[in-house]
């Protein structure tokens, strides 16, 4: 598989600008293809206070979904931020902006600019055009985004993959549907899973690990277990015992579900060249300060946008 986009342990992300707070985290082997226009957002930037009060000086974050705390005014003034820094000009406008209300379904839709605008109309978890100027946009809070592209037909799709979308193949049919509606060839096709919860920070319950090996043959691989680290319950592991039956009590070890890795899988099982898939290693709810989380933040968060795009004119 291709390198990820930053190593987070020695390399900065691609921004913008240097003087410039709103960041674009890209995909270097993309950038060979300059009718293409992609990129995944960070909480960096934007106009949204209400996510990060006080701390002594007001912050201020590119929140870039509907929330009911953030007001439609600032949504709106971060898109376009958001959609002038991916694609390095003023010209951009909302009405280029194709979006999903978001339903963690394996729902798929070929679109158009008739779909595009500052509001969803269509609900699902997977966009996909022929279309320039049409900018298709995922948004996320630790689920997966996945972006895919076809450069030889001039074709793009974005895949909105939690464990539901993930249990339900939502990419590997939607590179299916690109070969039905666009002629697509796997073997032609990049893809670029961005920023979201890695499995160090993923815990599920039981009945997901037993819904995944219903379904995947490899599901065993995606799952490990990790053991509480708390070292209140390790000197003192009496205070937390329960009569609860095996299995039912907080203790012990949790599972931890690798949704990168099984994006990955379902790419190479499409036929996609594990050379063209790249994969931005960062966990969302590792990195607050950088990106929006929903399990991290318990619920009280923005949203990030991943979009993909072919130039008008190009």
């Amino acid at each position: 598989m291709a390198p990820p986009t930053r190593n987070p342990q020695s390399q900065k992300p691609e921004s913008l600008s240097a003087s410039s707070p709103l960041e674009v985290v890209r995909i270097p082997a993309w950038e060979k293809h300059p009718r293409l226009v992609h990129g995944f957002s960070t909480r960096t930037g934007g106009v949204t206070t209400v996510y990060q009060p006080g701390e002594g000086k007001e912050r201020r974050d590119l929140n870039l979904g509907f929330t009911s705390s953030d007001t439609e005014e600032n949504v709106l003034t971060n898109r376009r931020l958001f959609l002038e820094a991916v694609v390095g000009e003023k010209s951009p406008t909302l009405s280029s902006l194709v979006t999903l209300k978001q339903i963690h379904s394996t729902l798929l839709h070929r679109v158009g600019s008739e779909q595009a605008g500052e509001r969803a109309s269509l609900a699902g978890d997977g966009l996909m055009t022929d279309e320039p100027g049409v900018i298709l946009g995922i948004q996320t809070a630790d689920c997966i985004p996945v972006l895919i592209a076809d450069p030889r037909r001039g074709v793009v799709a974005a895949f909105h993959a939690g464990w539901r979308g993930t249990l339900g193949r939502i990419v590997e049919a939607g590179v299916g549907r690109m070969r039905l509606e666009f002629g697509s060839r796997p073997e032609d096709l990049l893809a670029a899973i961005g920023p979201g919860i890695g499995q160090c920070c993923y815990s599920v319950g039981e009945e997901v690990l037993h819904q995944f090996q219903s379904q995947f043959l490899y599901a065993d691989d995606l799952f490990r277990e990790v053991y509480d680290s708390d070292p209140v319950k390790a000197k003192y592991p009496l205070l937390f015992l329960t009569a609860r039956a095996p299995g039912h009590s907080n203790l012990g070890p949790s599972l931890h579900l690798d949704l990168k890795e099984a994006n990955c899988r379902q790419l190479l099982d499409a036929g996609l060249q594990p050379d063209a898939i790249s994969v931005v290693a960062d966990c969302t709810s590792c990195q607050p300060e950088r990106y929006f989380s929903h399990r991290g933040e318990h619920g009280f968060t923005g949203r990030m946008l991943s979009v993909v795009g072919l130039r008008a004119g190009g």
